[in-house]
Parts: structure tokens; sequence; C-alpha cells
């Protein structure tokens, strides 16, 4: 998968900025505050899934202005594709001059991995940061899983507002039934896919880390489950006792976790600092392998700001290591581009190209 070109006017701070030359590996480059991230936000929009700097659409639209407009040309399969979005209080999309219902029926269309400083969080952050990374990832591969995900929370959201009443009102069983029932069904889906995506992940991700570790280290991963699939429905009514207290769902693929263990110890307890940025830094490569094998291609990869977290071996692996997968990355200080053999350097300042 290659980007030819991408456009955006009226995005963030970007009042017009069209590129249309890249490379395999490319680096953006400038002081803070000047558009960087917004590009690679941009770009990321194409894969239909919400930002990755949790945004709403409305904050996309530059102050003053009425919307805001991206618009990007791409190969996949050796085809070319164009897209456009355009994003007011909502994003709509258009797809080879076809409109779309939602923006997110571009999921699958356009892949690319994401890598941002809340990515480092991916080891020593709590389980949310995990869960999201999975569900994002399965996402890309599987657009039907975002619609069970959706029904899923919309259930387990339901069953939260009644269980808060239960106490008062045993008649609210009935209801009950029906969203854990929806629950479970769905549930049962995720962690299906949760598991088989991991399956997939465990194939390249042990050679991933061995390579940045120079062969000193092995790497496990493990789902950590919190309910039995079998009897899901019984569980969670076993469970409205405790939840009417807490008012909220504690049985479910939404409690659940991701472990990744050094040598057979957890990295999120005893890893060093380095160890978990190798061992982010592992998933998201495992990550584009993942795609490459189902999808027959590599993902596009945007790495934001991570260059400065990263010591020298690390930071000439990522520029001059990464083969087959075009790269966008962004640094604040040009030294931590010296090291770039081949590629494209791209000066941004203000939102424009210098």
């Amino acid at each position: 998968m290659r980007i030819l070109s991408f456009g955006c006017s009226n995005f963030r701070n970007i009042e017009k900025l069209d590129l249309n030359s890249f490379d395999e590996m490319n680096v953006i480059c400038g002081e803070n505050a000047q558009g960087k991230t917004n590009i690679l936000e941009g770009i990321w929009l194409f894969t239909g899934i919400k930002s990755f700097r949790n945004s709403k659409d409305s904050a996309f639209v530059k102050f003053g202005c009425e919307k805001a407009n991206l618009s990007l040309k791409f190969k996949a399969e050796g085809i070319e594709n164009d897209a456009e979005i355009e994003i007011k209080e909502h994003r709509t999309a258009v797809f080879n001059n076809n409109k779309l219902k939602n923006a997110s029926l571009l999921a699958g269309k356009f892949k690319a991995i994401v890598f941002s400083p809340i990515d480092l969080e991916l080891v020593s952050g709590g389980p949310s940061v995990r869960r999201r990374f999975l569900d994002i990832a399965i996402g890309q591969l599987y657009p039907g899983f975002i619609g069970i995900a959706k029904n899923y929370a919309r259930a387990v959201t339901q069953r939260n507002r009644i269980i808060k009443d239960y106490k008062y009102d045993s008649t609210l069983s009935v209801m009950l039934d029906v969203f854990e029932a929806e629950i479970a069904s769905n549930g049962r889906k995720i962690i299906e896919f949760r598991k088989r995506y991991i399956r997939g992940l465990s194939e390249f991700l042990p050679e991933v880390y061995s390579g940045l570790s120079c062969g000193k280290e092995t790497l496990q991963t493990e789902y950590i489950c919190c309910c039995q699939t079998e009897n899901f429905e019984e569980q969670l009514k076993n469970a409205r006792k405790e939840d009417m207290y807490t008012g909220s769902t504690s049985v479910g693929p939404h409690r659940d976790d991701l472990d990744f263990k050094i040598n057979g110890i957890s990295a999120r307890s005893f890893g060093s600092q380095g160890q978990k940025r190798s061992v982010a830094l592992s998933v998201k490569l495992s990550e584009a392998e993942v795609i490459r094998k189902i999808s027959g291609e590599y993902p596009v990869f945007l790495l934001d700001d991570v260059m400065s977290e990263l010591d020298p071996e690390r930071q000439n692996y990522i520029l001059n290591h990464i083969k087959g997968i075009q790269s966008f990355i962004t640094c604040c200080d040009p030294s931590n581009a010296a090291n770039l053999k081949k590629g494209k350097l791209i000066n941004i300042k203000n939102g424009r190209v210098v």
C-alpha cells in the first residue's frame, strides 16, 4: 500500500497543504505546534477509525472556518484509489467518486498503523490501552468487527443504567435478560476475534522483538480473559448483585487484558523503560506483518514524535531498516533524522512546507 498524494484545507492549523511526492521513508520535521502531527492525523482518518488523539470531529475544523477537507490518493493491490473526507460536525466521505453513508465505511480500504507517544503506554498503561489497540487493529482487518464492538458497548451501557435501579425494582430482570443476551452474543465474538488476532500477532512478535534486543531476550504474549464464553449469560446473572452496587458490568471483554512477558517475566511490572519501548515498537511492527499476511500487502506506517523517546540504535533501526513499508515519521529535532540514508525530508512551519 502506497500513498501517492495527500491534501487538506482548514484542517487543524493547516489552511492549505498539498503533498504530491513521497518516498518509502518520509520524515516530517519541524518545531512543536507547526502541523506535523496534524498531517499524520489527517492521513489516519482515511482508515475510517477515530483519531488516535481522541479528538471530536468538530475539533478538526480550523478556527473560524465552516468545514475542513481532506484528500488522499493511494495505491492498494496495484489499483489507484481516490478518497475524500469532509468534516463539519461529523465526517462524510467519498471513495472513488462514490459517496459513503458514513466515513467509518472507509475501514478496510486504506490500512495504516500509527505509533504515537501514547503507544509507549501499551505496556505500562492500563488494560484499556491494550484493548483499544486490539480493537483498532482487528477493525482494520475485519470491518464487520466495528459494528459488533459498537453493539456490545451499547448493550453494556444499557445494562449499566438498568442495574443501578435493579435493587429497587426486580421486574427490571426481564430487561436485563435482553441486554445480557446481547452482551453475551457480541462478547463471544469479540473474544474470538481478539484471540485469533493474538495468535496471528504471536507468529511475528518474538522474532521482531529478538531483532530489537539483539537476540538477548524473548517475548511472549497472553490474552487474559475475565469470563468463560460457554456460560457467559449465567456469569452476568450471577454478577447482578455485586454490579448493582458499583453501577457497572464486571464481566465481559471490556474487562480483559493483554500481558507481555520478557523471558517469562511481566514486562509491565518488571520491565525497564527501554524494554517497554522495545515491546511497544515490536507490537506495531508485528501488526504490520499480520496485515501483510492477511491482506497481501503492508499498511502505511505513521510514527508520531517517538524518535526522541528511542536510543540511537532504535532510531537507526526505524530510519534505515524498515523495508517494504511506506513510513511517515514526525520529529522536532533535525538531528533525529541525521542518520537517514535514503528517503525524503519534509520541513513544516506554520502548517506549510518550507
